[in-house]
């Protein structure tokens, strides 16, 4: 299985590819989208989608994960954050895969094993995880993140059906 992970950002859109063999993760690539903030928000959103479609075609994932956003005070921010999360819920959905959507608390018990982990606990983890893997920046890091989340939640999931298929 390959699993990219997708941290949304208006401004920044993490993107990490792992390989999934059993329980062991192996980095494949990761980097950051970027839109230029001087453009209009569909012009950003147009951008993003255009570089988030040319990593799936490059790494051909099997599976796709995104985190999902969390509610600001500022509404309009967070509107705008949701926005750049469509992109990137439609961008594996074009490509004809399945989505899973992990809240951030979600993402940090699964990779560092407590919900409230502070962003530094994170990238460590993700190195820990990954060994040698080389991050293009904290988006990047909380990406993988999402990958590999989505990689256990599969892995556990799977064993719960294998589980449940031996009782019968």
């Amino acid at each position: 299985m390959r699993v990219i992970g997708i941290d949304p950002g208006l401004r920044n859109m993490g993107w990490g590819v792992i390989d999934v063999a059993g329980s062991r993760l192996s980095h494949v690539a990761n980097g950051v989208c970027t839109a230029d903030t001087s453009l209009s928000l569909a012009a950003r959103l147009l951008a993003l989608h255009g570089q988030l479609a040319e990593v799936l075609a490059r790494f051909r994932p099997t599976e796709a994960a995104v985190e999902q956003t969390f509610v600001n005070k500022d509404a309009v921010a967070t509107l705008k954050l949701g926005s750049a999360r469509g992109v990137a819920l439609l961008v594996p959905a074009q490509a004809g895969l399945s989505v899973g959507e992990y809240a951030p608390n979600a993402v940090k018990k699964a990779v560092v094993g407590v919900g409230k982990a502070a962003k530094v606990q994170v990238d460590h983890m993700v190195r820990m995880q990954l060994p040698g893997v080389d991050l293009a920046g904290p988006d990047a890091a909380d990406a993988l993140a999402v990958a590999i989340c989505h990689a256990w939640h599969c892995q556990s999931a799977g064993r719960l059906a294998r589980a449940a298929g031996a009782g019968r």
